[in-house]
């Protein structure tokens, strides 16, 4: 659960790393002259995000029963290669090669999108084999197939084998490490300097730098968990669990304990600071903050994420909507993980304009009453990706309305 951002914002999050973070290798750029295919959400260069912003609007459009429209889905269908994986974004008039490059993080939330919708159900199980196919020796992924693991993307492809009913702990390497192992090599220890949070990576000492991106990431990994994976019926204190043995669940509240302890501080958190200016003042990370709200209310906090969300609504409204369908995608996402009215969100209508950045939605409803937990196809293995009650009563509210629906998404590079 993380937002993406440019191969560019990549590079510069390995200089603020240490270099600690992978290179990730992008796809070639579309001609600047080029139009912008039918179907894709945003106005933007896809270069980087096209499949990432697509995904993302997906799931947010989901959980407030909107239905993309079919040239919307069809276009991130077609975006998959023969051999499951998707790239940031490719030109589909030419075949995947060797050459190609291949992206776990667009992968994982395109698997997602796809099982939460409904649609491409035979693309999604493709795109998790392919996922299961380049699993790293510590039981990890990294951003590109063979780079070194990381927590973000880890995560997120333990959220697309969840939603795919992929048992995640039986997904083990040679020597036995499950993908939960490898995000829990990454955890700082309780008793420790910011202890409870995640690194993205080692550093090159081998040192864990807390990072509160990788951090919410790795609370909804370690639970088995989606990027749309709404709200905890359990309510709990944050504590932070010593020990070496600890378990997925142990070590996801240890996260979000630390999360919970940040943003007590500061209803928001910080972007690190750029390269040479590290003297300028602290700007806010709206995205982060989202994922953090998300991951706390998921993890059985929501109350700590309660001054967050006000935050939220009164501050980020303008970043979404310059930011395109990825960042409104993550505000609805954290209005639905507190129960929090995304069509009033700051007094904006965020579902409104999410769809406004796509193609007309074939589908929209108004659920009455508005559910403030977990919306259907919630779960994880327990289901086999089909439409839940409440979505079914949706399109069918729709349909008798004769109104229409949309679709975009995120990907995220991590800051500290």
């Amino acid at each position: 659960m993380t937002v993406r951002r440019s191969a560019a914002a990549l590079a510069t999050t390995a200089v603020l790393l240490g270099a600690a973070a992978p290179v990730a290798v992008a796809a070639p750029s579309p001609s600047p002259s080029a139009e912008l295919p039918a179907g894709l959400y945003g106005t933007t260069d896809p270069t980087y995000d096209g499949v990432w912003r697509q995904s993302l609007a997906f799931l947010a459009q989901k959980i407030e029963y909107v239905t993309p429209a079919t040239t919307a889905v069809d276009w991130l269908a077609g975006q998959q290669c023969d051999s499951g994986a998707f790239t940031s974004y490719r030109d589909t008039s030419k075949p995947c090669d060797a050459s190609t490059v291949m992206d776990t993080n667009a992968t994982a939330v395109a698997v997602q999108a796809l099982v939460e919708i409904n649609q491409h159900r035979d693309a999604a199980n493709n795109g998790a084999d392919w996922l299961k196919s380049v699993q790293n020796e510590d039981g990890g992924w990294g951003y590109n197939p063979g780079s070194p693991s990381d927590a973000n993307s880890t995560s997120l492809v333990i959220g697309a084998l969840a939603r795919t009913g992929v048992p995640v702990s039986e997904i083990t390497t040679a020597d036995g490490k499950t993908p939960y192992t490898a995000l829990q090599t990454l955890a700082i220890p309780c008793g420790d300097k910011d202890g409870g949070a995640f690194a993205y990576q080692p550093g090159k000492k081998g040192e864990l730098t807390a990072n509160a991106d990788a951090t919410a990431a790795s609370v909804l990994g370690l639970m088995g968990k989606g990027i749309a994976s709404g709200t905890s019926n359990a309510v709990k204190d944050p504590s932070c669990t010593k020990g070496d043995d600890l378990s997925p669940e142990q070590s996801a509240q240890n996260g979000a304990f630390f999360l919970a302890d940040t943003l007590k501080k500061s209803p928001y958190l910080e972007q690190a600071p750029m390269p040479g200016a590290e003297d300028t003042e602290p700007l806010p990370d709206y995205g982060n903050t989202a994922d953090a709200v998300v991951a706390l209310a998921s993890s059985g906090h929501k109350d700590k994420a309660e001054a967050s969300v006000t935050w939220l609504q009164e501050n980020a409204t303008d970043w979404a909507k310059q930011g395109g369908p990825a960042a409104t995608a993550q505000l609805i996402l954290a209005a639905h993980a507190t129960g929090t009215d995304a069509r009033s969100f700051g007094g904006v209508d965020l579902v409104k304009q999410l769809n406004a950045t796509g193609p007309a939605p074939a589908a929209t409803a108004i659920p009455s009453p508005r559910p403030t937990g977990p919306q259907p196809s919630g779960g994880t293995s327990s289901d086999d990706g089909g439409l839940g009650l409440g979505w079914l009563i949706g399109i069918g509210l729709a349909a008798g309305a004769g109104i229409g629906f949309l679709l975009s998404m995120r990907r995220k590079k991590q800051q500290p």
